[in-house]
Order: structure tokens, then sequence, then C-alpha cells
């Protein structure tokens, strides 16, 4: 799984893990931030959570512009400065007034700007590494494991941001409000130690730092030629997918935004049993460790490594049977901890996945990477479906007034913590079907003198579907609850139809 892949690749996946690490450890709490600190409606938490994922999203469209130009090394570098700053603005506790507001609003869009600089054209480096021959056949398979790495700094987050809050409020003494701050400052932190990977690791991927070329064989760069036609034909193709996920994108990222309301209003504060320890994160860990190490133990040559891999296996077994023994009553669940299992879930199943589409290949059976988008889309539509069925007959979402006379969502419903576990299931499933292999897409059939700004299309459909995430807000309480997943449960569908009504015309140029 990890053979045959350019050095680069792994330090690459480190500087990104790092600043996801951040990035989504401010995220799993700022709807919630929004609503307790600015009294904000959930319509109205909706349209600026939805905002700031479009800035974070389109902005890659003019970084990839700046780096067709300048170097994406360059843009990259910049990237981590300017997000710096706009989470350090975030991290200072300005209250709930129409300051704090302007602040709040100008700090995102310091780190909307300089995400645009930084994700897209990391990605291309990325992309840059197979260009070389050496490596080509495993594009796929490397973004698969990128997107892999970045996802274990996303897995920690939930943990860290509902564990620093808790210190900041209990330890130091700060209101609730004022302790979703130390949430963002970690952003700060992971920042740091992106650059400091990233510029240690250097010499690994400088070569593909460099604009609108490729990287030979012996090492030398180069720009590829294509006619008009052929360069017309591969844009139409990359604007059809696009336009696809835009639909993924609104309705999977409602798990920052609706998927965390009804974990916060309509599903079980407490958990126990074998259901409680998927709540702490170090068991995850040693799921993860059981998976890689049967993987390992099947496919390593040697009896030394077969024997470690084993060794691996029981002792993480050994300590989770430990750790149930120890479980006793309940523990309590927060809301932004459910954001963890779809992390979990890419890195668990990433190795499963590759096994599968590597079997396939090899049979000459694997889909092509539109297909496997199209599926993708179907296997969305199914996570909100169950969403559907179960809400059936569950109350609307309510408000009421807090002791400051601003709206405070109820708890109305005790959903088993089942529905949303096996429902970041599905979706993940989606994701990996879609997201990995879309970026893969889009670094082997862009243009190469137009790499930077296609890899930002891909981020503009991303930022027009997280603009649509709003829609979830704005269905949270006028309508029934089923009706809201079902809202989403058909887009996506409609989405997988138009899909594979222009597949032929995708594959063309695969």
């Amino acid at each position: 799984m990890f053979e045959g892949q350019p050095k680069g690749l792994y330090a690459l996946a480190l500087a990104n893990t790092g600043e996801r690490f951040g990035y989504y450890t401010m995220l799993a709490v700022f709807a919630l931030f929004l609503r307790a600190n600015f009294g904000l409606s959930a319509e109205a938490a909706s349209y600026i959570y939805g905002a700031f994922l479009m800035t974070v999203y389109f902005f890659p469209l003019f970084g990839g512009m700046l780096a067709d130009k300048f170097g994406f090394g360059k843009m990259v570098t910049t990237g981590i400065i300017v997000m710096f700053a706009g989470y350090l603005l975030l991290s200072v506790p300005l209250g709930g007034d129409t300051v704090a507001l302007a602040v709040m609003i100008a700090s995102l869009l310091l780190i909307g700007f300089g995400t645009g600089l930084f994700k897209g054209n990391l990605q291309v480096m990325v992309g840059n590494l197979y260009d070389d021959p050496r490596y080509s056949v495993k594009r796929d398979s490397g973004f698969s494991l990128f997107y892999m790495a970045i996802n274990i700094g996303a897995m920690f987050a939930p943990t860290m941001a509902v564990k620093i809050k808790e210190y900041a409020e209990v330890s130091l003494g700060y209101s609730s409000n004022d302790a979703y701050h130390f949430s963002f400052a970690v952003a700060c932190a992971s920042l740091i130690l992106s650059m400091v990977i990233y510029y240690v690791c250097r010499g690994m991927f400088k070569h593909a730092e460099g604009a609108g070329r490729a990287v030979s064989k012996e090492g030398e760069t180069t720009v590829e030629e294509l006619s008009p036609a052929e360069t017309k034909q591969r844009i139409v193709a990359l604007c059809l997918v696009f336009a696809v996920v835009i639909f993924f994108w609104m309705a999977f990222h409602q798990n920052g935004l609706t998927l965390t309301f009804f974990a916060d209003e309509f599903t079980a504060t407490t958990s126990e049993g074998v259901q409680a320890m998927a709540f702490d994160v170090w068991n995850l860990v040693l799921v993860i460790f059981i998976v890689y190490g049967g993987f390992s133990l099947f496919q390593s040559k040697t009896s030394k490594a077969k024997g470690i891999s084993a060794a691996v296996i029981v002792v993480a077994v050994g300590i989770l049977v430990w750790k149930y023994q120890q479980l006793a009553g309940t523990v309590n669940v927060s809301a932004p901890i459910y954001q963890q299992f779809n992390p979990f879930y890419v890195i668990a199943l990433t190795p499963v996945f590759m096994a599968i589409f590597g079997a396939l290949a090899a049979k000459g059976k694997e889909p092509s990477t539109p297909r496997k988008i199209a599926y993708g889309m179907v296997i969305a539509a199914s996570a909100f479906a169950l969403l559907v069925f179960f809400s059936l007959g569950l109350p609307a979402p309510a408000t009421e007034a807090g002791p400051d006379g601003k709206p405070v969502a109820v708890h109305v419903a005790d959903v088993t913590p089942n529905l949303l576990i096996g429902t970041y299931l599905i979706l993940t499933f989606a994701e990996l079907f879609i997201s990995p292999m879309g970026i893969s897409f889009v670094t082997k059939i862009a243009p190469p003198k137009y790499k930077g700004m296609m890899m930002g299309g891909w981020f503009v459909a991303t930022a027009l579907g997280n603009q649509l995430v709003t829609v979830g807000g704005l269905l949270w309480g006028p309508v029934a609850l089923w009706v809201c997943w079902a809202v989403f449960m058909t887009v996506c569908i409609v989405a997988a139809i138009f899909m594979f009504a222009m597949m032929k015309r995708l594959e063309k140029v695969c």
C-alpha cells in the first residue's frame, strides 16, 4: 500500500495534516459558538457558517491563478502566514457585541484567503510528483494516502476542541463563550507545525513547486503542449464533474451544521457499554492499529514483519478489552464529538478501498474516476434516506429564551447515537468515492498550464456547495425534520443521474 510512492507525498501530507487539524478543531465548535456567543438563530448561524466555508473553498481559484504565474511553493508559504494571522485574531475573546462580530468576520476572511493560497496549491504539488513516469500509475492510490493522512488531524480535532474548551472553563475559569476561543487558538499552533514540516522536508518535493510544469523521469521540468481542441475537451469534462460535486458538498458538509444541530438537540447526551467506547478517540486509534495490522499481516513478505503485525493486533485488542472492563456507568457525549467519526472512517477504510480497487485494476475491471464519483452520489443519497426513515415522527426543532434573553436551542429527543455513527459511516463511503478520486482526476486531466486554476475550479465547486449548506439552516425548524433530510437525499440522486448521463463524454478524457 505504501510501496512505490514518492517521498515527497508523505512530507506534503504531514504539512497538510497540521493545517487540517487546526481547521477542523475550529470548525467542530464554530456553529455552536455562533449561536452561543452572538445569540444567533440557526438560520443566521447557517448564513455565516456557509459563507465562511464558501470563502475557504472559493479563494483557491485565485490562489491557483497566482500559483500558475508565480509558483505553487510561494503561494503555500504565503497562505500559511495569512491563515495564522486570521486564527490569531479569532483566538482573542472580545465578547458578543457588534465590534466582536466585525472582528470575527475579518478573521474569517483572512483564514479563507490564506487557505485559498495554501490548500489547492499543495494538492497540485502532490499531483506534480506523479507526473514523473516512475510514479504515474500510483496517482489514485497516492491521493488516497494523502487524503487519509490529512484526516488524521481531522479525527483528533473534535476531541481537542471539546477538551480545550472544558479546560478553559473548569481549570482557568473562563466563561462558556470565551472558552471557545481556546479551541480556535489550537489552529495557530498547528500552523507553526505545518510550516516547520514543510521547510524541513522541502528537499523531497522542491522540484514540484514550479508553475505549469511536469516532472520528467530524469527530474527535468517541461511544459506539456495540448491542442486547443484537447484543452477545451478536458476543461469541459472537468466542469461537468465540478457541477456534480457542488451538490455532494452541499449535502456532506451538513456535518458541521444540521448534523451537529441534530446531535445537540435530538441525540442522547449519554452513552454506555461498547457504544460509549466509540466516543473515546484513543479507542478509535486502537481500531485503526488493528485494521492496518491486519493488512500488514497478510501483505508482509517476511515472518518477522508478520510477527510484528500479529503482536500489534493482539496488544490493541487486549487494551480495548481492558478498557471495556473498566467502564462504569455512562459517559457524557458532546455534540461536536460526532465529527470525529468521519475522519476515523476515512483512515480505517482507505486501505480497504485501495485493496478493492487494486484487485479490480489487476483484473481490468476498476471503474473510471467519473463512474466512482457517480457511485459516490448514490451512496450519499442512501445516508440521507436513513435519516429520513428514522426522523419520521420526531418533533420539530425548538428554541427558548436563555438567561440573557437570547434564543437557546432545546434538547427535544434522545435518539440513539448509533444513527449518527451509521450515517457518518455511509457518508464516508461516499466521500472516498468522490473526494480523493476527484482531486486525482483534476491533477491528471487538467491542462498543465492551467493546473492551478483547474484545481481552483474544484474548490470553487466545493465553495458553491458549502454556500448551499445554508439550505440546511433555512430548513431547520420551518419544515418537518424528515423533509430536511429528504431535500439532500433528492439532490444527491439527481446529481448521480446527471453524472451517469454524461459518463461517455467524461470517460473519453480518462
